[in-house]
């Protein structure tokens, strides 16, 4: 279902050089900048998590000891991976 967004010229300009130089469409161009955006955003809410977890020592040391105890885990198999020869 096509859409009709309207963009700044120079945004549609930039688009049109991204579209050139990636050798797609416009509308694939735009397809992946949003999707670009997209992750940019996830990855900052997640950056604002493991702030928000780290202020807070309790909920931290937990998180501490729960990689702690599945780094050893993943010891674990690889000893028995080498054992066996896998």
């Amino acid at each position: 279902m096509a859409e009709t967004v309207r963009i700044e010229p120079a945004a549609h300009a930039a688009l049109v050089q991204i579209a050139r130089a990636k050798q797609v469409s416009l509308t694939e161009a735009l397809s992946r900048a949003v999707e670009a955006y997209r992750r940019e955003l996830f990855l900052d809410g997640v950056a604002r998590d493991f702030i928000a977890l780290r202020d807070d020592s309790r909920a931290w040391a937990e998180e501490q000891a729960e990689r702690a105890a599945w780094d050893t885990a993943g010891r674990d198999r690889l000893v028995v991976r080498v054992l066996l020869g896998l």
